[in-house]
C-alpha cells in the first residue's frame, strides 16, 4: 500500500497555496486552479508546505489521501512550470497545421479532422509532423492528447498514425507468399 500522501507538498518560489471551505485554492506565473477537497482529508498550508491529513483511518480515506496529495502536487507543478504532451505523426502524406486556435489534421481520411482544444490548452506544430501540447492541467492536456490520437491510432502494420513521443508500436509481420 503506498503512503504517498504522508509526504508533504513544497511550494516552490512564486507559489502560493490557500484552503477556503474546502477548496485549495493554488496561484502561481502560469495561472489558478482550484481543487475540491473530499470529507476525508484534511489540507493544511504551513511554512511554505502543504500537508495532507487523514480525519479516520478508513480504506476510503487511504485512498483520497494519497490522491489529494498528488493532485496537488500536480496543480502546484502546473502553475509553476506547466505540462507539456508531444504527438508524432507518422504515415505518407499525414500532416497537422495550426489554423487560429483550430488544429487540422490531414490523415489519410477523405476530408480533414479540425479539432477546437478546450480553454487553457495551447497547441503547436512545431513541425508539420510534430505537434505539442501544453496547458497548467495535467489531466486536461493527457485528454487532449489521448483524443487527438484517438482521431487516427498507430496501425501495427506500418505504423502509421498518431502516437506520443517515444511510444514504441508494437509491430506484427504481414502477410506470407
Amino acid at each position: 500500500m503506498s503512503r504517498v500522501g504522508k509526504y508533504p507538498v513544497a511550494l516552490p518560489q512564486g507559489v502560493t497555496a490557500e484552503v477556503k471551505n474546502k477548496t485549495v485554492a493554488v496561484k502561481g506565473k502560469m495561472g489558478n486552479l482550484d481543487l475540491s477537497i473530499p470529507d476525508e482529508v484534511e489540507v493544511k498550508v504551513a511554512d511554505g508546505k502543504v500537508a495532507v491529513t487523514m480525519h479516520q483511518d478508513t480504506a476510503r480515506a487511504r485512498v483520497l489521501w494519497g490522491t489529494t496529495r498528488n493532485n496537488i502536487n500536480n496543480m502546484i507543478k502546473g502553475v509553476a512550470e506547466g505540462f507539456k504532451k508531444t504527438l508524432e505523426i507518422e504515415g505518407v502524406g499525414f500532416k497537422a497545421a495550426v489554423q487560429g486556435k483550430t488544429l487540422v489534421l490531414n490523415i489519410g481520411f477523405s476530408h480533414e479532422v479540425r479539432y477546437t482544444p478546450p480553454e487553457g490548452i495551447t497547441i503547436k506544430a512545431e513541425k508539420p509532423t510534430v505537434l505539442s501540447i501544453t496547458g497548467i492541467d495535467k489531466q486536461r492536456v493527457g485528454q487532449v492528447a489521448a483524443e487527438i490520437r484517438g482521431f487516427k491510432k498507430p496501425e501495427p502494420y506500418k505504423g502509421k498514425g498518431i502516437k506520443y513521443e517515444g511510444e514504441r508500436i508494437r509491430r506484427k509481420e504481414g502477410k506470407k507468399k
